[in-house]
């Protein structure tokens, strides 16, 4: 088995997962939808292609270790629906005006947001393609080096600190996911190997490896593409990897 191996690191990460109301939480680790997207924008697919989308988000499979342990942190921002501009009906694609529903404070008072954040975080994660459609890893490999858009690892203000390909080891291979990534150094906040890495926190497909241990869990971090809605689960595996893993 082939793997891209990436750094996710930046000042901000946001693994988004089920949102409550005006609360924006995150996951542990990526999802696939995530870097299904991350994909598909430095190959410069658009929103539009959504058999290519999902066709891709099918066949991803990755495994994921905090190297360096994040910080987590909310952002509250507000929005308000009062101002001249967001006052007014909005037309929409089916020809008609149309405004918020309710009361006179959900149509023009001041909405509140939280959106969570990973801070200070550095990610090493592997990832793989299943079958032989197209792209395949080489294609993903040169669209990671040279991007068509900006990317970012989450929300749009989550820039990546350093290019997402491991400058030494883009590509390893292994028997699974999990060995690779336990084979690739773990790094240290300035992207050095530490020599005595101790246990990480992990995740992996739950097929990577009989023998390892760790807690299997239901995630949903699956999109329709082709409706723009969070649809579907998986099962992940999440354990700790490193020092023989007792």
């Amino acid at each position: 088995m082939k793997a891209l191996v990436l750094r996710l690191d930046a000042p901000l990460l946001s693994f988004g997962t089920v949102m409550v109301d005006q609360h924006g939480f995150i996951d542990r680790f990526p999802g696939t939808a995530m870097l299904t997207g991350l994909i598909a924008n430095a190959l410069g697919w658009r929103h539009g292609d959504f058999g290519l989308l999902q066709r891709l988000q099918d066949r991803i499979r990755f495994a994921a270790r905090w190297d360096v342990r994040p910080q987590p942190i909310v952002d509250y921002h507000t929005v308000d629906l009062g101002q001249g501009k967001m006052r007014h009906p909005g037309w929409t694609t089916r020809g008609w005006p149309e405004h918020r529903a309710g009361g006179q404070d959900a149509r023009f008072g001041i909405h509140q947001r939280y959106r969570h954040y990973w801070a200070d975080g550095l990610m090493t994660c592997v990832l793989t393609l299943t079958g032989a459609d197209a792209p395949d890893l080489d294609a993903v490999l040169a669209a990671l080096r040279r991007p068509a858009r900006p990317l970012f690892l989450g929300r749009k203000t989550c820039l990546p600190a350093r290019p997402l390909l491991d400058p030494e080891m883009p590509v390893a291979e292994g028997e699974s996911l999990l060995e690779i990534l336990r084979r690739v150094p773990v790094w240290d906040r300035q992207g050095c190997p530490v020599a005595q890495a101790g246990k990480r926190e992990a995740c992996w497909p739950p097929e990577a490896e009989a023998g390892a241990c760790g807690e299997i869990r239901r995630v949903y971090d699956l999109r329709d593409w082709a409706n723009q809605l969070p649809a579907g689960s998986r099962q992940r595996v999440d354990g700790l990897i490193g020092d023989g893993e007792s």
